[in-house]
C-alpha cells in the first residue's frame, strides 16, 4: 500500500475545518478501481457537506464529488474500464479531494480524446446537471423561455449555452455587470442584475408579460418566491440547489393561485443512479463539448492543498464558471 495526500474535514464548519492528510490508499476490491487523479472539480455541494447541511461520515471525512483520473489498478469483476484508461466521475462516495483514491468502477466513465483533464474536471458534475435539467426534468424545446439563476456560475454558463442550442430564449440572473457580460457571451439573451432590479417585473418586461416556461433555481431561499412570480401558467420551477439556504415551508395552494404551477426538487444522483442513465448523461455532455456548442469556462485554479481558499472564493461569489484543483 502507498500513501497519498488528501483534504479531509475534521469537523463540520467553515473552510478552516479542512486539513491536508497523508493516508494509505488500499488496493481496489471487487468492482473497484484505483485512480490517480489529475484534476479535481469544486462544487457548491461540497460546501453543503463541509458545513453539515448534508450529512457526512464521522470525521475525518473526505470531500469532493468530481474528478478526472487515470486508472492505475482494477479489482476483480471490473469489465467496463482497464488500467491506463482516462476516466471521470461526478458522484459519491465523496472524497474527490485526493491525489489517489479507490472508487466504484460502475461510477466512472471513459473520457474521449480532445477534452483536457482540467476541462473534464470542470464540467462533469455541472455539465451532467445541465443535461438532466434541460433535457429530462423540463425538456427545453425551440421557442421556450427559460430563466437560469446564477447564470455566470459553473452550471449557469453551461446551461445557458445548452439551452440556447436547444432553441430557447435564455434569461439569466447575475450579481455584477462583469458577470452579465460573461453570461451574454455564453448564450444568455437577457441578463438581470438581481441586486438592483426587481426580478419578476424585469422578467415580465422581457417576455411581453408572459413570464417564462421554466425557472432553473440553484439559489433557494432568497429567490424562491420571486422565481414563482416569473413563471407563465403551468410553468415549472426546478429547484436544484440552495446556496442561500433552505426554502421555508409554504402553502402549496400558491402553485394553484399563480397558474397551476409545477415544482420539483431534483438532484443529479437520481438522474444518473443506473449505469445506462450515467452513460446517457455523460455522452450527451461529451458530444456538445466536443462539437463546440458548449464551452467550459474555468474561472479559478488552486492547488489541492489550497482547497480552503477555493471554498472561500466560491462562497463569496468571487468566481465565475468552474473551479479546478490540481493534485
Amino acid at each position: 500500500m502507498a500513501s497519498a495526500g488528501r483534504i479531509v474535514g475534521v469537523a463540520n464548519g467553515g473552510s478552516d475545518v479542512l486539513e491536508w492528510r497523508e493516508d494509505e490508499v488500499g488496493e481496489p476490491g471487487s468492482g473497484e478501481v484505483l485512480l490517480r487523479q489529475t484534476a479535481v472539480g469544486v462544487n457548491f455541494i461540497d460546501v453543503y457537506y463541509r458545513t453539515g447541511l448534508y450529512p457526512t461520515p464521522p470525521a475525518p471525512f473526505g470531500l469532493g464529488m468530481e474528478a478526472c483520473a487515470v486508472v492505475e489498478a482494477i479489482g476483480p469483476d471490473v469489465r467496463d474500464v482497464a488500467v491506463g484508461d482516462r476516466v471521470a466521475y461526478a458522484s459519491g462516495p465523496i472524497g474527490a479531494y485526493a491525489e489517489r483514491r479507490v472508487f466504484p468502477a460502475a461510477r466512472v466513465v471513459r473520457v474521449p480524446h480532445g477534452i483536457s483533464d482540467e476541462t473534464v474536471a470542470a464540467m462533469m458534475l455541472k455539465g451532467m446537471t445541465a443535461e438532466y435539467l434541460l433535457r429530462r426534468t423540463y425538456a427545453v424545446k425551440g421557442g421556450d423561455r427559460v430563466l437560469i439563476h446564477a447564470a455566470a456560475g459553473g452550471v449557469g454558463l453551461i446551461a445557458c449555452q445548452w439551452a440556447k442550442r436547444l432553441g430557447a430564449t435564455v434569461l439569466g440572473t447575475v450579481g455584477t455587470e462583469a458577470k452579465a457580460e460573461l453570461a451574454r457571451a455564453n448564450g444568455c439573451d437577457h441578463t438581470i442584475l438581481y441586486k438592483s432590479e426587481n426580478l419578476a417585473a424585469r422578467v415580465r418586461e422581457l417576455t411581453d408579460g408572459n413570464g417564462v416556461n421554466v425557472v432553473y433555481d440553484s439559489v433557494g431561499k432568497d429567490t424562491f418566491h420571486a422565481s414563482l412570480e416569473c413563471l407563465s401558467p403551468r410553468g415549472m420551477l426546478v429547484l436544484f440547489g440552495q446556496s442561500s439556504g433552505k426554502v421555508e415551508a409554504f402553502d402549496p395552494h400558491i402553485l394553484n393561485a399563480r397558474g397551476s404551477l409545477f415544482l420539483t426538487r431534483p438532484s443529479l444522483v437520481h438522474y444518473t443512479s443506473s449505469r445506462p442513465d450515467l452513460l446517457l448523461s455523460a455522452h450527451a455532455l461529451f458530444d456538445v463539448v466536443k462539437s463546440g456548442a458548449v464551452k467550459v469556462h474555468i474561472g479559478a485554479r488552486f492547488a489541492l492543498k489550497e482547497t480552503g481558499k477555493a471554498h472561500d472564493a466560491l462562497e463569496a461569489r468571487k468566481t465565475t464558471g468552474s473551479i479546478v484543483l490540481t493534485p
